[in-house]
C-alpha cells in the first residue's frame, strides 16, 4: 500500500459504523485537494463497519488490522504502510468543515520547524463552545496536568474568536492531528504502551524536546463529539488517563523536575481517589489505585525508554509553571486568559 501522496487522512475505526455514517460524508466532501488521500484503518471491528465501507465508499482505501490494537499501536501499524509528507490522524467522530486542510498544510509548508499542528476543536453537541479534547490548543502544568486554551479542567469557554490565529502550543489534539510523516516515523510514532489517551501529548513532547514547534491553526475549526470510544465517566478511561499521565512525566520530564513532580502527583492523585471514594464512586477509586500499581510495575521499562530518548531542548514556554488545579479551584482562574502564564 505504499503511495506517494502529500496528505494522508487516516481514520482509525473500531466498531464505529454509526460515526462513519454520520461524519465520513463531510470528510469526503471537504477533502478534495490534489495529493490528498483518505484511508480508514479498521482495528478488528466486530460490527459491520468494513462491509459498510466497501459498499458505500469503495474509493476509500482500507487497512484491515486483525484485532483491536488501541489508538496508539493501531495508528502505528497503519501509518507504517503509507507514504506521505503529512499524516492527519482524524477521529471518526469529527465533522470537518470546508477548507479545513489547506491552511494547516500551508502553515507547515512555510515553516519546516513545525512538526505537528491542529485546527480549533469545537463541540459538536454545543457548537458555540470549545471541545474538551483540544479546544484552541493544548498546554501542560508543572505537575503534568494537561489543559487547553478554551478548556480548563471541566470549564468549556464559548468560542467568540478570542483565540483565533496561529499560536505555539505544547500539544496538538490527537482528535485531528497533522504531523510530518518523516518525523512521526523517526521518533517511533505513538507509544504503543499507552494504548489510548495522552499518547499525542507524549509524541508532541518528544518532538518539542527535539527542538521542533507545535502549532494550533485556529483560523480553521472542526467539530468533535468526544468520548466516542470510551465515555468520560468510564473507569477504563480514568485508569488510562491516570496511568498514562504518570508515564508521560517519567518519560519526558527534565531530571531536576522528575522526582518533585512525581511525588506531588502521587499525593494529588491520592486526594483525587479519596474524593471518588467519598462520593461513592468506588469503581473510579479502584481505577486510580490500579493505575498507580500499573505505573509502579512499568517504572523500570519507562526508565529504559527515557534513557533511549535524545533530548535537545527541555524547557518550553508553553508549560504553565504552576498548578492548574490550584489555579482553577483556589484562585478561581477558570479561563485561559486569566492565567498569569508569563509570570514564571
Amino acid at each position: 500500500m505504499k503511495q506517494n501522496i502529500k496528505t494522508a487522512i487516516v481514520i482509525l475505526n473500531w466498531n464505529g459504523k454509526n460515526f462513519l455514517e454520520q461524519f465520513l460524508p463531510s470528510v469526503v466532501e471537504y477533502s478534495q485537494e490534489e495529493g490528498t488521500q483518505i484511508f480508514i484503518a479498521d482495528n478488528g471491528s466486530g460490527d459491520d463497519s468494513v462491509d459498510f465501507l466497501k459498499k458505500k465508499y469503495p474509493e476509500i482505501q482500507l487497512i484491515l488490522l486483525d484485532k483491536n490494537y488501541g489508538f496508539s499501536e493501531g495508528y502505528n501499524r497503519a501509518l507504517n504502510l503509507i507514504d506521505a509528507k503529512y499524516f492527519v490522524l482524524l477521529n471518526s467522530d469529527i465533522k470537518v468543515t470546508p477548507n479545513w486542510i489547506l491552511p494547516i498544510v500551508q502553515t507547515m509548508d512555510e515553516d519546516s520547524n513545525i512538526a505537528a499542528a491542529a485546527p480549533k476543536l469545537r463541540s459538536y453537541l454545543d457548537k458555540t463552545k470549545f471541545e474538551y479534547a483540544g479546544a484552541a490548543g493544548g498546554y501542560i502544568d508543572k505537575f503534568g496536568y494537561p489543559f487547553c486554551k478554551g478548556r480548563i479542567i471541566s470549564v468549556l469557554e464559548e468560542d467568540s474568536g478570542q483565540y483565533d490565529g496561529i499560536s505555539d502550543v505544547f500539544w496538538a489534539s490527537g482528535a485531528c492531528l497533522f504531523v510530518r510523516a518523516d518525523l512521526y516515523k523517526k521518533l517511533g510514532g505513538l507509544d504503543n504502551d499507552f494504548f489510548a489517551h495522552m499518547e499525542e501529548i507524549d509524541l508532541c513532547w518528544r518532538l518539542k524536546n527535539q527542538g521542533y514547534s507545535i502549532k494550533n491553526v485556529n483560523t480553521v475549526h472542526v467539530f468533535h463529539v468526544g468520548g466516542g470510544t470510551l465515555p468520560n465517566e468510564n473507569p477504563r478511561k480514568i485508569f488510562l488517563n491516570y496511568r498514562n499521565n504518570l508515564l508521560l512525566l517519567l518519560k519526558n520530564l527534565p531530571k531536576r523536575r522528575l522526582i518533585p513532580a512525581i511525588f506531588t502527583r502521587l499525593i494529588l492523585d491520592g486526594m483525587s481517589g479519596t474524593v471518588y471514594l467519598l462520593n461513592g464512586k468506588f469503581r473510579f477509586f479502584l481505577a486510580v489505585i490500579k493505575a498507580h500499581f500499573a505505573f509502579y510495575a512499568w517504572i523500570p521499562k519507562y526508565i529504559r525508554k527515557r534513557m533511549n530518548l535524545t533530548k535537545i531542548e527541555t524547557k518550553h514556554s508553553e508549560t504553565y509553571n504552576k498548578s492548574i488545579v490550584m489555579s482553577f479551584f483556589l484562585r478561581k482562574k477558570k479561563t485561559f486568559d486569566k492565567l498569569d502564564f508569563l509570570k514564571k
